[in-house]
């Protein structure tokens, strides 16, 4: 594979998936104990991609400090702050998915040779090498990654018409059903020759969906859409997250280990955990994580994952559920598809989320706290 640069993503608000991105930007939510953009550095450095920037805005100092110059992964980090100054303090602005990369264009050259753009919020398993020898025989200043979807989702995507060819004709950001020119949607994941960034209007906002891919398109550019097969797993919405962790456990996604020692078909456990195991039922896929308390009576039916810290009191139910850090489930409650955290309750099936603290939800939340 020619050599090749890597661009993540990562200076969104994650607005979507609220509460989740409370306290943390939208890369760093966990699976099963790793950030979701650790599984994209792991596949960038698989395909020898060392060289990666990073533009970061929201809570900006979590990214930079898990990941620091990347020297753990074998590669090279860079990051990029998108910020103002304003009121005597620097408070974060994204200038755009596209005005970002021009950004840091401006300050120090990076984009000299092609480079793979990827969102920061998805896992993926796709063919790097395949892709880029695709760009490169069609000679494309930009290729978009692309995966159809069924008609009726066409609204949360941007999608594609193209030529026999594979060469984008128009470029539509999330169009309604009965207007969308195609139902293959961008996965948000870009191949760009530098050439690309030069077209990027300096110190503005500026989209890649909404601005830069229409302007390729009506100029006329040298600009294709790749479809291929791959995983492509999104946390667009926090129902998202409980959907893609379903998966995950379930072994649906295959460059995707377990973690710890699997101590019974389907059930994964980490070290210094206390369980009563002749007094609980746990039907897996189930991972228990490493300081996990679960007391007798307790039962567990996967796909579940119970984070670190966290402690399962007598006779407490939890089903297809996750457990976030240092979470506490009170004797007899009973939680199904849901995202329990020490702060906050997210039902899948509703949506609904309930914090603590807000009366309306004692009654239907019980005892669901930090220890």
């Amino acid at each position: 594979m020619p050599k090749i640069k890597g661009m993540i993503l990562a200076a969104g608000q994650g607005t979507r998936v609220r509460p989740l991105t409370k306290d943390l930007p939208k890369p760093m939510i966990p699976i099963l104990g790793k950030p979701v953009m650790e599984y994209l550095i792991e596949h960038l450095a698989h395909y020898g991609i060392e060289d990666i920037m990073v533009n970061v805005a929201h809570k900006h100092w979590k990214i930079e400090n898990y990941f620091g110059n990347g020297s753990r992964w074998g590669v090279n980090i860079g990051y990029s702050y998108e910020g103002v100054y304003e009121y005597g303090e620097i408070t974060p602005k994204s200038m755009g998915s596209a005005g970002g990369m021009r950004k840091i264009q401006d300050f120090g050259g990076f984009f000299d040779t092609t480079t793979l753009v990827i969102c920061g919020d998805a896992l993926i398993d796709l063919d790097i090498g395949a892709a880029v020898l695709e760009h490169k025989a069609k000679k494309a200043m930009a290729s978009v990654i692309t995966l159809e979807v069924p008609n009726s989702e066409v609204s949360n995507y941007g999608v594609v018409e193209t030529d026999g060819e594979g060469r984008i004709l128009a470029f539509q950001e999330k169009p309604k059903p009965e207007e969308a020119r195609s139902n293959f949607a961008s996965t948000g994941i870009y191949i760009f020759e530098p050439e690309v960034i030069g077209l990027i209007p300096k110190d503005t906002v500026f989209d890649i969906g909404s601005q830069l891919f229409p302007m390729l398109a009506e100029k006329g550019m040298p600009f294709y859409a790749q479809k291929r097969f791959f995983n492509w797993i999104d946390i667009g919405h926090v129902s998202d997250y409980w959907s893609v962790l379903q998966r995950v456990l379930k072994g649906e996604v295959a460059h995707m280990k377990m973690p710890g020692r699997e101590v019974k078909p389907g059930v994964w456990v980490g070290i210094n955990t206390k369980i009563d195991w002749d007094k609980v039922r746990i039907e897996g896929p189930v991972y228990i994580d490493s300081g996990v308390c679960i007391e007798a009576g307790a039962e567990i039916v996967g796909p579940s994952w119970i984070t670190r810290g966290s402690h399962i009191c007598k006779d407490a139910n939890v089903i297809r559920s996750i457990l976030m850090e240092y979470t506490r489930i009170s004797a007899g409650q009973t939680f199904k598809e849901t995202i329990v955290s020490p702060n906050y309750c997210v039902e899948h099936r509703t949506g609904q989320t309930y914090y603590v603290g807000d009366d309306r939800t004692e009654l239907r939340w019980g005892d669901a706290r930090g220890r």
